[in-house]
């Protein structure tokens, strides 16, 4: 391999290694669910501006539509909707210019009285969700039935609040206020807790013992670390070997 090779690879691997830019998908309000003509924002908090992260989304009128052309109005690398309508109901998401995909959001918006606050984002498991159920006017306490897959789970005033979420509390949710009307349903997802390192142990540690694994993230920046590294000592040697034997 000659030395312009030995260049140009050098320049890639410092590329790629370099572009492993993510987003993360907000909203303010957090909320899945929203009344018609309510204000919303929605914000690709990234870790590079320089990867051009734009809002884009999919729903039952039109795919893949980027802010600020048909709808929304575009602020760098956020979306701002001042009047929602139940047209705008959909699935959310960041997308960069090298087409990398950020989480996505999916949001429903109703003409209707009654709306589910619940997570836009998926619940860790062990973690308290509280859900509220709000009229368009107010007094916004009063008395709900929860629902979750269609059956009656709780009836109280205004939010119910499930402690120490697992899998089995994952479904589908909706709420009902008499006079007024039934929320949309909702879909809440609950995510596994990350495993824990157990009690440390008192005897000492087998030589066969094997070290933890690495974040995903940091293992691919050591590998990408070792290869830049390597490919500059094999730069400086083929430098050296050129160098004129007279000086």
């Amino acid at each position: 391999m000659d030395l312009t090779s030995l260049q140009r690879l050098f320049y890639l691997t410092s590329l790629l290694c370099c572009t492993t830019n993510t987003a993360g998908l907000t909203v303010s309000p957090s909320s899945s669910q929203l009344f018609e003509g309510d204000s919303v924002s929605l914000s690709c908090e990234e870790d590079d501006s320089s990867a051009g992260w734009r809002l884009r989304r999919n729903t039952t009128r039109e795919t893949r539509t980027q802010c600020g052309a048909d709808w929304g109005e575009s602020a760098g690398s956020s979306c701002n909707i001042t009047h929602i309508v139940p047209q705008d109901s959909g699935v959310y998401w960041c997308e960069s210019r090298e087409g990398a995909t950020s989480n996505s959001i999916s949001i429903t918006v109703t003409g209707g009285a009654v709306i589910l606050q619940s997570p836009v984002l998926p619940v860790m498991e062990g973690h308290d969700v509280t859900l509220h159920c709000k009229t368009k006017t107010p007094p916004s306490n009063l008395p709900a039935a929860f629902y979750k897959d269609g059956s009656l789970i709780k009836e109280t005033t205004g939010h119910m609040t499930i402690h120490h979420v697992d899998k089995s509390d994952e479904g589908l949710y909706s709420c009902d206020i008499t006079g007024h009307g039934e929320s949309p349903p909702s879909w809440i997802t609950v995510t596994e807790r990350p495993t824990t390192a157990g009690p440390p142990s008192t005897s000492p540690p087998s030589s066969t013992t094997s070290p933890p694994p690495l974040p995903v993230w940091l293992s691919a920046a050591s590998v990408c670390g070792l290869l830049v590294l390597m490919l500059l000592v094999l730069l400086v040697k083929r430098c050296v070997e050129r160098k004129p034997t007279g000086e």
